[in-house]
């Protein structure tokens, strides 16, 4: 047998310290891991309730930021104004890591239409602490701009404000400002229905086609190329409702890049630019002696033998105009200084400007925008003054003034305030009354004949049955007239049998050219311009081209002085 040993007390002892130390550290281990595991569930835990609430946040602000503002749409529903969810590129300058010539030259390469690579290099060595570089930029721009490497340079999502159209309708449009508050146009008028957040999932519906604003910006951008001139400006308007088809104002912008632009491509030239718009007013003052009268027949005639003189001035027509005694179409249709000015003594100054007054020629013209020019109305009336504004000489207002005024020689007599809101069917402005229903039928038999037989006659559709009048005028400038300068102006309305549309086209300070044998009257510019736009247009506005209907004049060419010799316009 074996003998046991006993062991010694200390061993003992030193065996019970172990066991004892080994219990204290799974205690503590386990202790430590159970604190770990408390603070990851903890951590787990707050970042469950962060997603919950960012699950129910962020789709809330997601669908606030990309609908913070409402679109715009045109009358047949195509995007005007859009609210996207787009990509910012920016860049911390002063945090820079990189060669700043050789990122500029990246980001010349892949943006150049913001600038070259010395504009880029001047951006990232400028010291500031934050710059955008592009707003709107798609995500392929983002991912190659990202492919720099370029720590300073950020993304971010962004909501933005597209115009899809670019350039066409800028100045009806308007843009917006940094913040996203309108700043000009209709962007402008309707900021505040546009941003409440229980209306801004409609869209707001314009009056404008973009079709018909398509087309008369290109017949008005060709002519001021063509004929060098400073601007343009043309109207499309519903002579029905007062709605605004087109509205073009030229040079433009593009309110997508609003900081590129000047001053004057931002300025509105059919709404704030007033001009003396010359022979263009003869037929208002034809109506207002027909409608007060003062003439009654046509048989009544002007002397317009020779120059008119009155005090230190004189009136007188332009040359190779028929040198005889003229009755109310005849002094339209040759568009005569002279028999226009005797009208307008007859009718007297206080009956021409109550017509003025009542056509809104006094005051900004009556539309939603803010950007409205005021008139230039005679301080004083003496009788030159109702002699000369007769023929658009002396009184200056804008381009929207006279469409609008056509517009009530035409429909019946009711001038309406235009509008660039669509309006529903039956729910035009009621307006008010300025000439009878008599007298606009006359002044459509004596605007066809205008455009038959006068000033007009480049300004014709093929069986759309225009009628209009030309007007040319010096520029006016500080203290007198530049006698370089005119403004050419044609305004017309289709079709005169049942007028639904008038047209109106102006160019600032047009030059002749070798195909209009040195003339820059409207005759030979703006009148073209209009005829090719209703050629365009018409059948888009419901309007049926007819060759053989037209308005009966039966009653009125008996009176007139036939000269098969005319046989090209001249004149204003």
């Amino acid at each position: 047998m074996t003998a046991l040993v006993a062991r010694p007390v200390s061993q003992q002892r030193s065996a019970n310290q172990r066991h004892a130390l080994v219990a204290t550290a799974h205690t503590r281990l386990m202790m430590l891991m159970f604190l770990f595991g408390a603070a990851v569930l903890v951590v787990v835990g707050r970042l469950g309730m962060l997603a919950v609430q960012a699950s129910l946040a962020d789709p809330q602000a997601r669908s606030a930021a990309i609908a913070a503002r409402g679109d715009i749409v045109d009358r047949n529903g195509a995007p005007l104004a859009r609210t996207i969810d787009a990509w910012t590129i920016a860049v911390h300058p002063k945090k820079l890591i990189g060669d700043p010539t050789e990122i500029a030259s990246k980001l010349a390469a892949l943006m150049p239409e913001a600038g070259d690579q010395a504009h880029y290099y001047a951006l990232l060595t400028s010291g500031k602490s934050f710059i955008y570089l592009q707003r709107r930029a798609s995500p392929a721009l983002v991912e190659q701009v990202n492919a720099i490497g370029e720590p300073a340079i950020v993304f971010d999502r962004d909501t933005q404000r597209l115009y899809p159209q670019s350039t066409m309708a800028a100045h009806a449009l308007g843009f917006l400002s940094t913040a996203g508050h309108g700043m000009s146009g209709m962007e402008r008028v309707l900021d505040e229905r546009l941003t409440n957040p229980a209306l801004n999932g409609t869209p707001v519906a314009l009056s404008l086609d973009n079709r018909v604003q398509a087309a008369m910006e290109s017949e008005l951008g060709r002519a001021m190329t063509t004929f060098s001139a400073r601007g343009a400006g043309g109207i499309v308007l519903d002579v029905a409702t007062g709605e605004v088809i087109a509205m073009v104002s030229l040079p433009t912008f593009n309110p997508n890049r609003v900081g590129m632009s000047g001053s004057e491509q931002l300025r509105n030239i059919t709404t704030q630019s007033v001009f003396e718009l010359g022979s263009t007013f003869k037929p208002i003052t034809m109506a207002t002696a027909m409608d007060t009268g003062v003439v009654t027949s046509f048989a009544r005639r002007f002397d317009a033998t020779h120059p008119l003189q009155v005090g230190r001035f004189t009136i007188h027509d332009e040359r190779g105009d028929p040198k005889r005694w003229l009755n109310m179409a005849e002094t339209l249709i040759y568009s005569s200084n002279i028999a226009t000015a005797r009208v307008a003594d007859e009718v007297g100054p206080g009956k021409m400007q109550a017509m003025f007054k009542k056509l809104g020629f006094d005051t900004k013209p009556d539309i939603e925008l803010r950007e409205k020019g005021r008139p230039l109305w005679p301080k004083y009336w003496a009788r030159t003054t109702t002699m000369t504004t007769a023929y658009g000489h002396g009184i200056a207002v804008t381009p929207l003034h006279l469409a609008s005024a056509y517009a009530a020689l035409v429909n019946g007599g009711i001038w309406r305030p235009a509008t660039l809101l669509k309006v529903a069917p039956g729910h035009a402005v009621a307006g008010r009354r300025v000439i009878s229903e008599q007298t606009s039928a006359r002044m459509r038999q004596m605007l066809r004949l205008i455009v038959q037989r006068g000033t007009g006659r480049k300004g014709d559709a093929p069986g759309y049955r225009v009628g209009g009048k030309t007007g040319t005028a010096e520029a006016a400038v500080s203290g007198g007239y530049d006698h370089s300068r005119n403004v050419a102006t044609f305004a017309a309305a289709f079709p005169m049998d049942a007028p639904r549309y008038v047209v109106l086209a102006m160019l600032d300070s047009p030059l002749g050219t070798k195909e209009t044998a040195g003339w820059k009257t409207a005759a030979w510019n703006t009148a073209p311009v209009v005829g090719r736009t209703i050629s365009r247009v018409g059948a888009i506005l419901g309007v049926v081209p007819d060759a053989h209907r037209d308005i009966d004049e039966s009653d009125i060419l008996p009176t007139l002085w036939q000269d098969p010799s005319r046989t090209q316009p001249t004149g204003q």
